[in-house]
């Protein structure tokens, strides 16, 4: 299919996705005291059946064949319905098409039909350690990986702990980082494994009470003399970090389209709100000063789609890459859409903030505030930024 032909399918297979399978759920999972039973495998399997589990995946593989941008605005179009959803899905895109670019024959012979025929499989990704955050995305001269491989015969042992993982205690695949020479920092000194659920050595711990994007699990990953083969090495050893910088150029623009989704959500709550709420004499919408918030709400949030489905492109090669569309997508689309959220909250007045009045505002507040942090922090990801500008400047 033609990249116009897969966005017109796949866009309305995740808009009938989260109307019928998504919508009808999200609210009953969200207030789930226990996180965990926040998440929901129906969802998943649905996705399955629907084709969207596997949509990153080639269709040589069965997958659905979708690129970077077409992926980016289903993402969105699933966020709408719900954040935590989105990025269930997300991450295992993104991983999916991780493990098809960076991957060896082999590895792709033994892992990817168990990615495409088990409709539970989901995908995660270790990286931060509660002693490790910011350092993997802007590294200094000295950070390295609390968790470190010790060479073994026919592998290595991991030891260490991840936490704040998507997916952790849900996962099939794991990809995890891992510090492999202690002597230098994570930017030459780390390495990518394989890791399977069920490996000796290898559990989840303790899973996040998060403020919101409830409905994707967030937890630790433990790792106690656990035993990984050569043959699971992804990349080279102690070329980690070249994994993560090669093969993640559309993990910023997703998480932006994640929480895009949110704004478009929040927008058109508070535009209904406008015109059906009578005050002053009229309809919200009537009235000049809420029709200029709302026309502010609209030019931000179409401003950060196109920069986000810029930086897809980029990310797909049909357009120029440009190295701060690894950070800045997500910064800018995570500060509008707080913006958009909360203007649609002071919008719906008291009603917005009680959560019996069931019109779901104050749950798009708490998902906003996720994106500040998540797949980064804000202030990490314009300091990643700021060194790729010094580069250019410093350049010859």
């Amino acid at each position: 299919m033609t990249t116009e032909h897969l966005e017109k399918h796949w866009g309305e297979v995740a808009r009938r996705f989260g109307q019928e399978v998504v919508a009808p759920r999200s609210r009953d999972l969200d207030g789930q005291v226990d996180p965990e039973d926040s998440f929901s495998w129906d969802i998943v399997e649905e996705a399955s059946r629907r084709g969207l589990r596997t949509l990153t995946m080639s269709e040589d593989w069965g997958g659905g064949g979708a690129g970077c941008l077409v992926t980016a605005k289903v993402v969105e179009e699933i966020a709408r319905f719900d954040l935590g959803v989105s990025v269930v899905m997300a991450q295992t895109w993104k991983l999916i098409q991780t493990l098809e670019a960076a991957t060896t024959e082999d590895q792709r012979q033994r892992y990817l039909p168990i990615v495409r025929d088990d409709s539970r499989c989901l995908l995660a990704i270790g990286f931060t350690e509660p002693e490790v955050a910011s350092d993997y995305i802007a590294p200094y001269e000295r950070a390295s990986y609390r968790t470190r491989a010790e060479r073994v015969e026919g592998g290595w042992k991991l030891t260490g702990k991840k936490h704040f993982v998507s997916n952790a205690n849900r996962a099939t695949l794991y990809i995890v980082f891992a510090q492999t020479d202690p002597s230098k920092s994570l930017l030459d000194g780390s390495t990518a494994f394989l890791v399977r659920r069920g490996t000796s050595g290898f559990t989840s711990g303790h899973v996040h009470n998060k403020l919101g994007e409830r409905l994707a699990n967030n937890a630790e990953l433990v790792f106690d003399d656990c035993f990984v083969a050569d043959s699971d090495v992804l990349g080279e050893v102690n070329g980690g970090f070249g994994v993560q910088s090669r093969f993640f150029p559309a993990s910023n623009a997703y998480a932006a389209a994640s929480i895009l989704g949110v704004g478009q959500a929040a927008y058109e709550k508070a535009l209904l709100w406008a015109q059906t709420r009578v005050q002053g004499g009229g309809p919200l919408l009537s009235h000049d000063s809420v029709a200029i918030d709302l026309a502010q709400m609209r030019m931000e949030l179409e401003a950060a789609r196109t920069y986000v489905h810029r930086a897809a492109r980029g990310a797909d090669g049909t357009m120029a890459w440009v190295p701060t569309h690894g950070s800045l997508p997500k910064v800018f689309a995570s500060q509008v859409v707080w913006r958009v959220v909360t203007q649609a909250l002071e919008l719906h007045g008291g009603r917005g903030y009680m959560k019996d009045e069931n019109n779901g505002m104050e749950k798009l507040v708490r998902d906003a505030a996720a994106f500040l942090h998540s797949d980064g922090a804000n202030r990490t990801l314009l300091l990643k930024a700021a060194k790729v500008i010094r580069a250019e400047v410093a350049e010859p």
